[in-house]
């Protein structure tokens, strides 16, 4: 199954970040995005856009997965740039939540 077509699953009190080669298999199932790991493991992407109203769309659209998957990403817009950083806080690392709804973002189709 895609990442896209799975759903967020709820965390068990016991789960544990993924392991290094673990978040580099889930990665190479995404396009662009990179792994941050200074400090707590997360993976960010930068979309660029025509203008500011583009990127507000873009932004809205990402919200609407986020609420929809209760998972939420840290969003920056400057202007016509959103930068998106995905970790799981509660863990303070990653999990394979963070890479379904990177798949989600990735899969919007206006941008």
């Amino acid at each position: 199954m895609e990442l896209h077509d799975k759903q967020c699953q709820p965390l068990k009190e016991e789960t544990s970040p993924l392991s290094e080669n673990e978040e580099n298999e889930y990665l190479q199932k995404l396009t662009d995005w990179e792994i941050d790991r200074k400090d707590i493991h997360k993976i960010k992407k930068q979309y660029e856009f025509d203008d500011f109203d583009k990127s507000m769309e873009f932004v809205n659209k990402v919200a609407g997965i986020a609420k929809q998957e209760d998972h939420h990403p840290d969003i920056c817009i400057q202007y016509n740039q959103v930068d998106v950083q995905i970790s799981t806080h509660k863990i303070n690392g990653l999990h394979e939540n963070d890479f379904i709804v990177a798949a989600k973002i990735d899969n919007i189709n206006s941008f």
